[in-house]
């Protein structure tokens, strides 16, 4: 498989976790959904694992396209979504119910935007 074909591979799965976590988040209406329900709190889990997979799958994108891909395309925080897969495997403990629900919020669907963009630019080549 060439670098491209694995590339756009990767960047697929990465969509294909975004919508798992969007359609999963359809029934959050508040942080405090997440924390006060058993329904939540599979949900949280649930999500939280679709984010861990993206941080790791954008790590691994990084390794085969280079950190130049992503460089081209400011409008996301890679650093940040990276960081969050390191701060749910390594701390889910302290994790902040907050701060996935604003990134399924704010984050996700700017993200998805991008990475298909990313996509048909790497398309046209």
């Amino acid at each position: 498989m060439s670098d491209l074909e694995l590339t756009r591979q990767i960047l697929s799965q990465i969509v294909d976790s975004v919508n798992r976590i969007l359609c999963r988040f359809e029934p959050v209406d508040g942080v405090d959904w997440f924390l006060d329900t058993e329904e939540g709190l599979e949900k949280l889990d649930a999500i939280c694992m679709q984010l861990i997979a993206i941080g790791e799958s954008l790590k691994n994108l990084d390794k085969v396209a280079g950190t130049k891909l992503l460089e081209r395309y400011p409008q996301v925080d890679w650093k940040g979504a990276k960081g969050m897969r390191d701060i749910i495997t390594h701390h889910y403990f302290d994790l902040d119910a907050e701060a996935v629900y604003n990134v399924c919020a704010a984050k996700l669907p700017e993200m998805k935007s991008v990475l298909l963009k990313i996509i048909e630019d790497i398309e046209a080549i």
